[in-house]
């Protein structure tokens, strides 16, 4: 165990402080494992994306301009899946704090997207790991509906 001193408090960590850094910087933002699972199912059904498009606000993991539909792919930890003060061992006023704005930006960016226009969609890691092939038979007939509209 390992004290670390936090804002006035003292916490323990169970990993050295270098053990810590090494596994946080181990964390990817882009092409994690969800996301390129997701993708491969995509493209083998013939779905053609773009992949983080900086001219979309929140910079989508997947987007397909074409039907403007934006799609990210949520990791349950970082995005508050079945979250509670017990998920988190230490630094708990840190980890909820940290949660709760992932959280507040999710939807503060699927709210922007929605009032320009676009269609979102957000899948959990979980059940993008689970079947990757429900998740992207759900882009299928959302891009469909949208067709369907364009074309009435």
């Amino acid at each position: 165990m390992f004290a670390v001193k936090l804002f006035g408090e003292v916490l323990m960590d169970k990993v050295s402080k270098d053990a810590r850094s090494l596994n946080m910087s181990r964390i990817r933002t882009k092409n994690t494992s969800i996301e390129i699972v997701l993708r491969k199912a995509l493209y083998v059904k013939g779905i053609r994306y773009r992949v983080n498009r900086k001219d979309i606000l929140g910079k989508p993991d997947i987007s397909i301009k074409k039907y403007k539909i934006a799609i990210f792919c949520d990791g349950d930890f970082w995005h508050g899946r079945n979250f509670s003060e017990n998920t988190v061992g230490t630094n708990k006023a840190f980890w909820i704090e940290k949660i709760q704005r992932n959280r507040e930006r999710d939807l503060e960016q699927t709210i922007a997207l929605r009032d320009a226009g676009w269609t979102v969609l957000r899948f959990w890691g979980s059940d993008i790991k689970k079947d990757p092939e429900a998740i992207a038979n759900r882009i299928i007939d959302e891009i469909n509906n949208i067709k369907q509209k364009n074309y009435r």
